[in-house]
């Protein structure tokens, strides 16, 4: 399953792989809006955005993304790692790999 997370802290981004890594998802995480974002978000399985660190130009730019591609958006209001780990039980049909 691959995973885009959009906001979040820079510290925390490979923390963040890391914990996607262990539900046997591939992640790839923009803290920051790069340089054509719309190309690099690709068609993902599951999209999670942590709205206290995100961008508006971003989320909209994922949003138009999602709809066109028909992916679901989970909205995080923490960027915190227990708040991924939550949206990756919900989402996630293997659960944790490494305990």
């Amino acid at each position: 399953m691959s995973v885009i997370i959009v906001g979040g802290n820079d510290r925390m981004a490979t923390r963040y792989k890391d914990i996607c890594k262990s539900y046997d998802c591939k992640a790839k995480v923009f803290i920051k809006y790069p340089t054509g974002f719309d190309k690099k978000i690709g068609s993902p399985d599951l999209a999670v955005v942590f709205t206290d660190t995100v961008s508006h130009k971003m989320l909209n730019g994922l949003n138009q993304r999602a709809s066109k591609l028909d992916f679901p958006v989970a909205i995080c209001h923490s960027s915190s790692c227990s708040a991924l780990k939550n949206v990756l039980e919900k989402y996630c049909t293997k659960g944790v790999v490494n305990a």
